[in-house]
């Protein structure tokens, strides 16, 4: 396996996060009109918060050393109508590292860091992600897991993590 390390991005790699995700952003673009600003870049309001409020939390992806990634999880009432859930706000792995099992191992790492029942949203436009997580997701619990399509065109994982939960 490739030394991956998902750790806590601290305020002053805000900025980090922040460059990150105009590459996310664009990426998303293809799916999604995403307006980009005077300045020539995106925006995400939610990003400060993730400092503040301490049910989100902001997390950068290493691989041998070096960034790959981000995710921003965060704990919020479920669009399943679950109360409380571990939410996978924002998931990045950066192009030149897809494809080689990393994102899997990023999300499984996540996920056992916050057990408990958890939420993963994907557009039904965006073919890759909903491969991408459909995998990942059954891979985790040992079984086939698959969306269920919500309001707003989303479709929905939703699962149950426990800090045992070790299948790779």
């Amino acid at each position: 396996m490739t030394p991956i390390e998902v750790i806590p991005a601290t305020p002053a790699q805000a900025p980090i996060l922040a460059n990150l995700l105009e590459l996310y952003v664009h990426d998303f673009s293809e799916f999604r009109h995403f307006q980009i600003g005077d300045d020539g870049r995106f925006t995400y309001p939610p990003l400060p918060f993730y400092w503040s409020d301490p049910d989100r939390h902001p997390l950068l992806v290493k691989m041998d050393g070096k960034l790959a990634g981000f995710v921003l999880v965060k704990r919020a009432p479920g669009a399943s109508g679950h109360p409380l859930v571990w939410d996978m706000a924002e998931f990045f792995i950066l192009r030149s590292h897809r494809k080689r099992g990393i994102g899997t191992q990023v999300a499984h790492e996540v996920w056992r860091k916050f057990p408990g029942p958890w939420e993963v949203r994907v557009m039904p436009a965006n073919i890759p992600a909903l491969h991408f997580w459909t995998a990942a997701i059954s891979r985790f619990v040992g079984q086939p897991v698959h969306p269920v399509s919500i309001e707003k065109g989303w479709s929905l994982f939703s699962f149950e993590s426990t800090r045992g939960d070790q299948l790779m």
